[in-house]
């Protein structure tokens, strides 16, 4: 992604509210958007602290009609359903698009590598968070990205957020993701 275009088409991927058992089935939202508005859904499950996360937004993604359209792919944090880690190295390389982990703040990494040693295999997730790369903060946003420059991501997280610092995509996939588990959307996008 060398320029970017008036309004970028990103698809967004955010977990639904899930069951605190080990193993248990988590939802997956990926929402598109062409900058702020709303053009299609995709829905998938990943497993709580399991280690399918990347393999299902690639299920939910390759030889589907939205990945030719995408300039970017989003994600809110680096995991979903706990510490189910994306590998984003690998997602960018499979997906051919430019992959961005969005964080609300800056990670307490010393506190977030205590909580993978409750896990197992706990010294190979802590290895998928750090090959994800630098943590930026540009823009007033924070990410980390493979597949493009950290300047031109942050230039398009500005594009596709409509207020605040969650682009709309996140925003419409957390609310989509809890109003089909709960029955209403949450508070806190």
């Amino acid at each position: 992604m060398r320029r970017l275009p008036r309004f970028p088409r990103v698809i967004g991927f955010d977990d639904g509210p899930f069951a605190r058992r080990p193993g248990s089935a988590v939802p997956l939202a990926g929402v598109v958007c062409g900058g702020t508005r709303f053009e299609g859904l995709v829905w998938g499950r990943v497993r709580r602290d399991g280690w399918n996360a990347t393999n299902e937004v690639c299920r939910l993604l390759e030889g589907g009609k939205f990945l030719p359209q995408v300039h970017l792919v989003l994600l809110d944090g680096i995991a979903f359903g706990g510490f189910n880690v994306v590998d984003l190295p690998e997602l960018a390389a499979r997906l051919g698009k430019p992959c961005v982990a969005v964080m609300r703040r800056h990670p307490d990494l010393a506190a977030v590598e205590q909580a993978l040693r409750r896990l197992p295999r706990a010294e190979e997730r802590w290895a998928r968070l750090q090959r994800a790369g630098p943590i930026h903060q540009l823009e007033g946003f924070t990410f980390q990205v493979q597949g493009a420059e950290p300047s031109l991501v942050a230039e398009a997280l500005t594009r596709v957020t409509d207020r605040g610092r969650v682009p709309e995509a996140l925003r419409l996939a957390h609310l989509i993701g809890s109003a089909v588990i709960t029955g209403e959307s949450s508070q806190r996008a």
